[in-house]
């Protein structure tokens, strides 16, 4: 619910100090998380985590209506869930900050190259950051985590000091607040070619859920373990990296638009094998492939959106567009959850790709221009 107005901040103010406060406040969450997740820290009983306390009993009843398997003793509870919401709302603002700021640092010709490379770090992030705070949990303790996350979120502070401030942006009409969020949604839908892009994004992840249901086919389908479950969440991860780098390498795709399309129709069929699939290697192969169809569009995707966005609105079409993936993500984890409950896991999985691929020729037909994109960097304005 912070996404649009983060946007909308960092439109009105020098992203770059947005980006410096918010790591700023990161950094102190997660140190302060370290403090009160420290085993031997004893938390006093002060009357206002008390009420705290009891207020979050009373939400959790809501959701329990038989005994309640949640226990609100211990007076930290309230003061983490106080400071992982002060850490998701660092993290929104320095999304919308950092997502309109990165354009500005790097050369038109050379965007789509940046937003690969940057899409390898965070896959690389996604697959070693879990593995290693597991380590650490398991033999350290969960202080150490946090203690680590607090020193890189203060370590990325200080590297964004030295980067220069971008230049002034052209001075927009003073508007309030409101009226400034629905021109960054009127100019999505003005613009048909993010709206193209973002529709495909928002329906490709709701209907093409099949890593929600990882577990389940790894339990009752693949019977492979935990181990095996491991090695399946690994695989898109692994695939989206490896693609990364060969876009990294290849020369820049001469018919964009439809190697969107034809990926995106990849990520689909990729996910109807997945599903039909018994045999655990062929899985990983697909889930392998799910990845780097799905890496190869959020590239395209992603320099479409910036690219296409004037620098004075890029903070709020962002943002929208943080609001798509995000509604995405969640709303196709349920749907995918859902549908395996009614139908089972199999035609769960099978009727998401089959989805996806229509999204695709409906894309297509109602928005034909999508297919004549050619190099990004020279065709997008």
């Amino acid at each position: 619910c912070l996404s649009l107005p983060a946007g909308h901040l960092a439109d009105k103010y020098s992203r770059k100090h947005i980006i410096m406060i918010a790591q700023f406040f990161s950094a102190i969450a997660s140190a302060a998380l370290a403090i009160v997740s420290w085993k031997h820290l004893v938390i006093p009983a002060w009357p206002i985590l008390q009420h705290g306390n009891n207020l979050l009993r009373g939400i959790a009843g809501i959701f329990e209506r038989h005994q309640s398997t949640f226990h609100f003793d211990d007076f930290s509870v309230p003061l983490i869930y106080l400071l992982l919401f002060v850490s998701g709302t660092a993290r929104t603002f320095a999304w919308a900050a950092r997502s309109s700021f990165f354009p500005t640092l790097v050369p038109r010709d050379a965007f789509a190259n940046a937003v690969t490379w940057n899409s390898s770090v965070f896959q690389i992030g996604s697959v070693v950051g879990p593995a290693i705070s597991g380590f650490i949990v398991a033999h350290v303790s969960f202080s150490c985590v946090y203690i680590i996350d607090a020193i890189c979120s203060f370590l990325f502070f200080l590297l964004v000091l030295p980067i220069p401030r971008a230049p002034a942006r052209e001075k927009r009409e003073e508007e309030n607040t409101w009226r400034s969020l629905q021109a960054g949604m009127r100019f999505v839908l003005s613009k048909h070619v993010i709206l193209a892009t973002i529709t495909l994004d928002l329906f490709a992840v709701l209907l093409g859920g099949a890593t929600a249901l990882l577990p389940m086919f790894a339990d009752q389908i693949l019977h492979v373990g935990a181990v095996g479950l491991g090695w399946m969440r690994a695989m898109p991860a692994i695939g989206a990296f490896g693609i990364a780098l060969l876009v990294a390498y290849l020369p820049p795709m001469k018919r964009s638009g439809a190697t969107l399309l034809w990926c995106v129709t990849g990520f689909g069929i990729a996910t109807i094998l997945f599903g039909l699939s018994r045999v655990f290697w062929f899985s990983l192969a697909m889930l392998f492939l799910i990845g780097a169809f799905d890496s190869v569009s959020v590239i395209i995707r992603g320099t479409i959106v910036q690219l296409v966005t004037p620098d004075e609105m890029r903070g709020r079409v962002s943002a929208v567009n943080n609001i798509f993936i995000g509604t995405s993500n969640e709303f196709g984890a349920l749907e995918s959850g859902l549908t395996a409950a009614l139908f089972g896991p199999v035609l769960s999985v099978v009727g998401g790709g089959i989805g996806t691929i229509l999204v695709v020729l409906g894309v297509a037909k109602w928005w034909p221009e999508t297919l004549k994109i050619g190099r990004l960097d020279k065709t997008l304005r």
